[in-house]
């Protein structure tokens, strides 16, 4: 079996696209990142996911963005918007897909493994630039410029199944594929309970994503 990095960050996005890594033959290893964000519940959601779906290993690495803020998820003294904004919005982490994407980078060439996945999405999402296929072509370019394993041997192949599916699109993937949506947390400030606020982008996204599919929405919202 191949060997694939996989990014779980315990939200819908990336439990769908770990599910297509199973599903494609790929020996799996989950990478979630605690990069200072506001809350734990999407690790312990992360957590769940991996063990559900059989993992050979779940990495959690620490790297705290939060160091330089900038972003209502990172900041606790910046608000996340409770209504739809436009351009990029303040729930942007700066950098954060490159940082992660160079992470999952070194653990693959570590293991021997040319092959990541990560659940980035250019249609039903938030504006943020680094989901963009452009940035994915260029990472994937450095990538084989900028490692041992690039020059010498097979090339590393940045994996998007989910970029150009709408929500809809996507919990119809997952659901098809056995993934637990009840267990993901996509929330950007989901209480101690792991519940969430409903009100956030994030939250506004995955509902009407249910909807549009036909599937009932198994989140669990605050009062």
């Amino acid at each position: 079996m191949r060997r694939a990095v996989v990014l779980v960050s315990g939200g819908l996005d990336s439990a769908t696209a770990l599910a297509i890594a199973r599903n494609r033959g790929f020996d799996c290893y989950a990478l979630s990142i605690a990069y200072g964000q506001r809350h734990d519940v999407e690790l312990e959601a992360a957590k769940r996911i991996a063990s559900a779906m059989d993992v050979r290993v779940h990495r959690v690495i620490a790297v705290d963005l939060s160091s330089f803020g900038g972003s209502a998820l990172t900041d606790p003294n910046i608000a996340v918007p409770q209504t739809p904004t436009n351009g990029i919005p303040i729930t942007y982490v700066p950098a954060r897909n490159t940082v992660f994407l160079s992470l999952a980078l070194a653990w693959a060439e570590t293991i021997s493994a040319r092959d990541i996945f990560i659940g980035v999405n250019a249609v039903d999402y938030s504006g943020y630039p680094d989901c963009r296929p452009a940035f994915v072509k260029a990472f994937a370019k450095l990538a084989n410029l900028a490692t041992r394993a690039g020059i010498e041997g097979e090339k590393f192949v940045i994996h998007t199944p989910l970029i150009e599916l709408s929500k809809a699109e996507i919990i119809r993937r997952g659901v098809a594929l056995g993934v637990e949506f009840s267990q993901t947390v996509s929330c950007y400030q989901p209480d101690t309970h792991g519940r969430a606020c409903g009100k956030c982008d994030s939250c506004r996204i995955r509902r009407e994503g249910f909807a549009a599919a036909g599937v009932p929405d198994a989140t669990e919202y605050q009062p």
